[in-house]
């Protein structure tokens, strides 16, 4: 009995030591990615406000996921998310609907792809779907992803009049116990629906009122991308701040100051 208690001791200790040197050989993958040379040099100048190793290590992340991002725009986390699962992992970018009647979006999904194409070589195995509810709700198959991560996406479907559609579609597409990570602008507790419709501020209680109405459970925030400079009042909402600068040379250098918006960092779970 002593003998099978002391091997079972030694195989729960080289299964913690494995899973620990996986963890720090992702930890440091992912330093490496935030500064690689395939990045845009104005996205790498971004990292002092969106801190990428912390926040997607608070997530959770680890390289052998598959991992959903919601909309990634231009493709500011691709550049390290893509690579990042590259070998082991699967990543889905869930973008815009090439048939979507607002403007500016097809293009977007135009120049995203563009990007994809310009470094196959990293970018080759980046799964595009599309998310443009009520029509298009798929992001992933359902319950197949690890983890759906959205960044300072949710004022944008409250403009729309779709964020619970958003969430629902999220929850379809995780396995149960997988993680929905959200960083959003912040606005201050109390602020009604008008604030949230015209500022790009949303409240923390508001969005883990979505959250949970869709089935999810609040298991932890941070404040990794907090910004106390930041008031939440500017004349032209969070495009006053930079990257935007909506006014242009209005009072650039104090928006400049203060740098990017305050940030709500919420992690999530689907249940078991």
């Amino acid at each position: 009995m002593r003998l099978q208690t002391l091997n079972l001791t030694a195989a729960v200790s080289l299964a913690l030591f494995s899973v620990s040197a996986v963890q720090a050989d992702d930890a440091q993958r992912l330093q490496e990615l935030i500064t690689a040379d395939h990045r845009d040099p104005a996205n790498i100048e971004r990292n002092q406000y969106r801190n990428p190793v912390e926040t997607l290590q608070f997530f959770g992340i680890e390289s052998d996921m598959t991992v959903v991002e919601v909309l990634p725009g231009g493709g500011w986390y691709t550049e390290i998310l893509a690579p990042f699962l590259k070998e082991n992992g699967t990543y889905y970018a869930a973008h815009f609907s090439p048939t979507s009647g607002i403007s500016y979006q097809p293009p977007m999904l135009e120049r995203y792809r563009q990007k994809l194409a310009n470094h196959n070589e990293i970018y080759d195995e980046v799964i595009v779907t599309r998310l443009h509810p009520p029509a298009d709700t798929e992001i992933a198959p359902a319950g197949s992803a690890d983890m759906v991560l959205t960044f300072r996406n949710v004022h944008n479907w409250i403009m729309a009049g779709t964020q619970e559609e958003h969430f629902e579609a999220f929850y379809r597409a995780l396995k149960p116990g997988g993680v929905l990570g959200v960083v959003e602008h912040r606005a201050p507790e109390g602020s009604g629906m008008d604030v949230m419709e015209t500022t790009g501020y949303v409240t923390e209680a508001y969005t883990i009122e979505l959250a949970q109405a869709a089935g999810f459970y609040l298991e932890e925030k941070s404040e990794i991308n907090a910004n106390p400079l930041d008031t939440a009042d500017h004349p032209a909402g969070v495009w006053t701040l930079p990257p935007t600068l909506r006014l242009g040379d209005e009072n650039r250098d104090t928006y400049l100051a203060i740098g990017e918006s305050d940030r709500m960092t919420l992690k999530f779970r689907k249940p078991e």
